[in-house]
């Protein structure tokens, strides 16, 4: 039996273009909406490429056929998520910021998926009261502000069906969650919505770490009651 690699930032990153390229590949569509949002000054943080393959394969897996999304940023993943719906699924998506809006937009429309795709513009406490009455939303992806965690999970119980799917993005923070030293807002943010899926009996939750292209983070999962 050979002996494992030792841990390192190089052996990790080497793992995940390895995966990138054996299980999620190049699509011209996806490398031209984060070239967009480059080129719109907008923050590197989209999803992973192994992540977006995986919220669109949790969706399939669910039969999603109404997705929530709390921040949009570009589109990308957005359109991962949009990939995987049936004819006639849609995505709803907020984005705080209209400039960003504008371009996930352009980005959406040209991957073939806007007709599957409505952006909200405003902050998600201001759009999702507005979503109310709607049909119920199979999944909920949050990936917005972590400050708000706490407010988009209530919501995401409001508007999700039972037994829906609610998937919350960068709840690690390269470690940064559990270290009693750092009481950050954004730290703060996320353990707030982690005691809410653990303390909330709507939910029914875990967590894991995820060591890719964006670095060490991870995601929570959970199942609303």
């Amino acid at each position: 039996m050979s002996e494992p690699l030792p841990l390192s930032a190089d052996a990790a990153h080497a793992v995940d273009r390895y995966l990138v390229a054996t299980l999620v590949g190049e699509d011209p569509a996806l490398a031209a909406a984060v070239a967009d949002q480059r080129a719109a000054g907008m923050p590197d943080i989209e999803v992973a490429p192994t992540g977006g393959k995986l919220l669109h394969l949790l969706a399939r897996a669910i039969g999603a056929r109404r997705v929530l999304e709390i921040g949009t940023l570009g589109g990308y993943s957005t359109i991962w998520l949009a990939r995987a719906l049936p004819d006639g699924g849609s995505v709803t998506t907020i984005e705080a910021e209209p400039a960003h809006a504008a371009v996930a937009q352009a980005s959406i429309d040209r991957a073939g998926v806007g007709e599957k795709v409505e952006i909200r513009v405003g902050r998600g406490a201001d759009v999702l009261p507005t979503l109310e009455g709607a049909p119920p939303f199979d999944l909920v992806f949050i990936d917005a502000d972590k400050e708000s965690n706490t407010i988009y999970l209530d919501w995401a119980v409001r508007l999700g069906r039972p037994g829906a799917l609610v998937i919350v993005d960068n709840v690690v923070r390269s470690g940064r969650v559990a270290d009693p030293a750092d009481d950050s807002a954004q730290v703060a943010g996320v353990r707030a919505g982690l005691a809410m899926l653990r303390d909330d009996p709507r939910f029914d939750a875990t967590a894991l770490q995820t060591l890719d292209a964006k670095g060490w983070d991870g995601i929570a999962l959970a199942v609303l009651a």
